[in-house]
C-alpha cells in the first residue's frame, strides 16, 4: 500500500484533490462563460458559443423548468455555478482536511465564484490585448466573443480614459481595477 504523505495528505488524496479541482473548475468555467456571454448579449451562433451551449444545456435546460430567469440574468446558470462551486469546495475540504464544514463551504464557495468571475474578465482582457498585437485576425471566432464579453466593462472606462495616440489604455485600467477588486475579495473571503 502506498502510504506516502506530503504535508499530511496522501498521494491518492492529492490526485483526488487535483482531479476534483480541475474537472469542477472546467465545468464551472463553461457555465460562467455562458452566463457572462448571455449577459453581454454575445452572438450565440458563434462556434465557441455553440460549444458552451452544448456542454451546459444537459444540466441547464431541466433547471430552467424550475428556476426562471430574472431579467437578463440566467438564474439557473447562477444557481448551477454556485451549486457546483459548493460541491467542489466541500469535496476539497473533505479530501484535504478529512472534515466537512458546511457553513464554511458556503462562504468559501461564494468567494471562489466571485474570484472566478473576476479571473474570467482578466483573462479575457489579456487575450484581447494579445490578439490586438497579432494583427490580421479575420475569421477567428474567439475575437467577437472576447469583444462582446469585455465591451460592457471597457465602455465606461473608455469614456474617462482617452486614447493616447493610437493606444487604448482602457484594458490596462480595467485589469488594474479587477486586480484591486480581487485583493478586496481575497481579504473578505
Amino acid at each position: 500500500m502506498i502510504a506516502t504523505t506530503i504535508l499530511g495528505v496522501s498521494v491518492l488524496a492529492q490526485i483526488a484533490i487535483f482531479l476534483v479541482d480541475v474537472l469542477f473548475s472546467l465545468y464551472i468555467g463553461a457555465v460562467l462563460l455562458r452566463l457572462l456571454l448571455g449577459f453581454a448579449r454575445a452572438n450565440f451562433h458563434n462556434p465557441l458559443s455553440q460549444f458552451l451551449v452544448k456542454v451546459t444545456n444537459p444540466v441547464l435546460i431541466p433547471m430552467r423548468r424550475y428556476i426562471p430567469a430574472i431579467g437578463s440574468i440566467d438564474t439557473s446558470a447562477v444557481v448551477l455555478a454556485f451549486g457546483l462551486m459548493l460541491i467542489k469546495t466541500s469535496l476539497l475540504l473533505l479530501l484535504s482536511t478529512g472534515n466537512l464544514h458546511f457553513p464554511a463551504s458556503i462562504f468559501l464557495a461564494l468567494g471562489e465564484l466571485i474570484k472566478t468571475i473576476i479571473w474570467v474578465y482578466i483573462f479575457a482582457l489579456i487575450i484581447q490585448a494579445i490578439i490586438s498585437w497579432v494583427g490580421n485576425t479575420q475569421g477567428n471566432p474567439l475575437i467577437p466573443l472576447v469583444n462582446s464579453l469585455t465591451n460592457p466593462l471597457l465602455r465606461p472606462i473608455r469614456k474617462v480614459v482617452p486614447l493616447i495616440g493610437m493606444m487604448d489604455l482602457s484594458p490596462m485600467v480595467a485589469i488594474l481595477g479587477l486586480n484591486i477588486l480581487l485583493i478586496i475579495v481575497n481579504n473578505i473571503f
